[in-house]
């Protein structure tokens, strides 16, 4: 007498995990489709062309940008460096200006990552009371326009004597970026596996420990898709720094002179496009440089929580 083997039945959980599997299966063979490529190639060539006229009009005479568009330099191609001359080194400063920039950014940069990380970490794998509650009340903070917080901020730096300085906007720029920050840093901390946590913590680390040599280098995603997140919002912000620097010539950043540029003299497109470009081509550089952080910081930021 055979007996037929009886087949165990297949777990639930096996069977989600296999539907999850098969659907993110189906949905990498979508994107990298050769319809998707083109489509991806187009959108890349079609947002990249304003880039490019701006960049063939900054090296362009005057006289030319005035006759003709960027898109006859292929027939007659005319450059030159006076635009750049003019824009770094004339009546319009943008070296200094690139400076202050670079001052203001850098601070507003390491700035709220330092605290992000204590603070994340803490929410993360330190017990203490109300940790939920400040926590969803940190995450609830990013929904605050900033425009409603300038002027009581104001009031505040011209009540301690602050105001006109770069104090103001390092402060302002990181209590702006702190909740977001706190959050993205948080969610990728809880996804990084707690055995390795209570693996240190079996062998004697402490907090300072634990945080610097197991957590910190396994952080470098996360903290380089913020840094490149504030970077980008710090270097291209005109309202805060016009708002609290006063617009002292020796405080403002390099959007202010391209906003002066752009109402004052809106004729002068071979100033104005040179200027643009050099504004814009420190922040482009770094998130070309950065951008696979980026992209994977802010995945592992946004799914877990």
């Amino acid at each position: 007498m055979t007996t037929t083997p009886v087949m165990s039945p297949v777990p639930a959980t096996d069977r989600t995990t296999g539907r999850a599997e098969r659907r993110a299966a189906a949905a990498r063979t979508k994107l990298s489709s050769p319809a998707a490529s083109v489509i991806a190639i187009v959108i890349a060539v079609l947002w990249t062309v304003p880039t490019l006229g701006l960049l063939v009009t900054s090296f362009r005479p005057e006289l030319a940008i005035r006759r003709s568009g960027w898109w006859t330099s292929v027939t007659d191609p005319q450059f030159t460096l006076d635009n750049y001359n003019e824009v770094l080194y004339g009546g319009t400063n943008f070296a200094s200006l690139f400076v202050n920039s670079l001052v203001i950014t850098l601070p507003a940069v390491v700035i709220p990552i330092t605290l992000a990380l204590l603070a994340a970490y803490a929410f993360a794998w330190i017990n203490f009371r109300g940790r939920n509650i400040l926590f969803v009340a940190v995450f609830a903070l990013q929904v605050v326009p900033i425009q409603v917080t300038l002027i009581p901020l104001l009031s505040l730096y011209v009540d301690t004597g602050l105001n006109g300085s770069f104090w103001t906007i390092w402060l302002s720029h990181s209590i702006f970026a702190l909740p977001l920050a706190v959050f993205l840093l948080h969610n990728f901390m809880k996804d990084i596996p707690a055995s390795l946590v209570e693996a240190a913590r079996v062998d004697g680390a402490g907090h300072v420990r634990i945080f610097f040599q197991v957590l910190l280098p396994l952080l470098t995603p996360a903290i380089a898709a913020f840094g490149v997140f504030q970077f980008l919002w710090v270097w291209n912000d005109l309202l805060v720094a016009l708002t609290f620097a006063g617009g002292a010539p020796d405080v403002v950043p390099l959007t202010v002179r391209v906003a002066e540029l752009a109402g004052t003299r809106g004729s002068d497109w071979f100033l104005l496009a040179a200027g643009a470009f050099v504004s814009m081509v420190l922040p482009l550089l770094v998130f070309l440089g950065l951008q696979r952080y980026f992209v994977r910081g802010l995945l592992a930021g946004s799914v877990k929580g």
